[in-house]
């Protein structure tokens, strides 16, 4: 089992699988925790983790320990906090791997406040009833279904009705495909976007683009060929993790130019990868700062997309 500082690894090594208005009507029903809602605009952090301390009403998967949790917890509330500095006013949460199949936690975090949250669940495609599954999570508040696409699982999707059913679905519901993607599969998603044309596909990370360091342009190449298609969109997520891994992050920018050149800032969506992204030297503000205030050649337009809209489109319009 991994170590508990292997997290990162078994989501960027190589090869591996890896909040305004909204806000302040929710936070009124939690005043007992000290919140203070502020007026602020309308931003969108699309890609943030969240359990609890480990309970026996959130167990978790047999693939892992307690070992493997770290930090012990990372919570909605400490969610909303860091996001109200940064004028953050909606959350897409993505399931955790430590809890598997099982949502439970997450559509918990949704209820509570459901004009803040949305939710990317993990589903299991070969299980029965795939598609009833989506509809039913869709109710919920679930946007997307992640999954892990490295060399070994992509093998089978084109001979595996499971994921069949999961990319048509998608597209019925108006649900997105998230994959946490490795550079080297880019072209197994070139097929399924074009075999899908009308599900919405979600690249989280850049691809992972720069991960063992400086950007390899060929992989960034292949990720702009993308833009072909209409319905796929790129986060511009997880700086802690790619290129130089320092604050203020700047060595990427390059790479989010490019990738605004080719599929327009209208299909890029930030997101802070928390609370991965505000362990050690990091932080949130400096992750929010690379779009919102370093991204020079972004106009303001292009910045509130990045920061929000496109993700508000994809994630929050039902």
């Amino acid at each position: 089992m991994p170590s508990r500082v292997s997290r990162r690894r078994l989501i960027f090594g190589a090869g591996s699988v890896a909040i305004g208005a909204g806000i302040a009507s929710q936070l009124k029903v939690t005043q007992a925790s000290g919140f203070l809602a502020r007026p602020s605009g309308d931003y969108v952090d699309s890609h943030v983790h969240v359990w609890p301390k480990l309970t026996e009403k959130y167990p978790l998967d047999s693939k892992f320990t307690p070992a493997d949790v770290d930090p012990e917890a990372f919570t909605p509330e400490e969610i909303i906090r860091l996001g109200q500095k940064e004028d953050v006013q909606r959350v897409v949460l993505i399931q955790m791997s430590f809890f598997g199949f099982d949502n439970s936690y997450m559509l918990d975090c949704i209820s509570r406040w459901p004009k803040v949250f949305r939710g990317v669940a993990i589903i299991d495609h070969d299980a029965p009833e795939v598609a009833a599954k989506m509809i039913d999570l869709k109710r919920r508040g679930v946007r997307g279904f992640r999954l892990y696409a490295n060399a070994k699982n992509v093998a089978t999707w084109d001979s595996s009705p499971g994921i069949d059913a999961m990319f048509k679905t998608a597209a019925e519901t108006q649900q997105a495909i998230c994959m946490l993607s490795d550079p080297e599969v880019l072209p197994t998603i070139e097929r399924m976007a074009t075999k899908y044309p009308n599900t919405r596909i979600v690249i989280d990370h850049f691809s992972r683009i720069g991960m063992r360091g400086e950007v390899d342009q060929r992989d960034l190449e292949r990720l702009c060929k993308l833009s072909r298609f209409d319905k796929l969109y790129v986060k511009t997520s997880a700086f802690y993790a790619l290129g130089q891994k320092k604050e203020p992050y700047k060595d990427l920018l390059p790479m989010i130019k490019q990738l605004r050149d080719a599929f327009s800032a209208n299909r890029l969506m930030w997101g802070s990868d928390c609370p991965y992204q505000v362990q050690g030297p990091h932080s949130y503000a400096s992750s929010f700062a690379l779009i919102a205030t370093h991204a020079d050649f972004l106009d303001e337009n292009e910045k509130k997309a990045i920061l929000g809209k496109t993700a508000d489109k994809v994630f929050f319009q039902d």
